[in-house]
């Protein structure tokens, strides 16, 4: 019987501490940008950097 006292005690400092952790990580701002990851894996890495590299010879034509 003790044994269960010792496991509700243990389970409960757990989420305590879950709880703890998850507060933190929203006052944080860890969960403020929702959109940007579910997409970042649709754009190549490549042509993201050659975009950017077009637009900043465009840039410096121009002026």
């Amino acid at each position: 019987m003790s044994a269960i006292f010792i496991m509700i005690g243990a389970s409960l400092l757990l989420a305590i501490g879950f709880l703890i952790a998850f507060i933190w990580s929203v006052k944080s701002n860890q969960y403020e940008d929702d959109y940007t990851p579910s997409v970042r894996m649709l754009f190549d890495n490549t042509t993201i950097q050659e975009t950017k590299k077009e637009t900043n010879k465009n840039t410096k034509k121009t002026k």
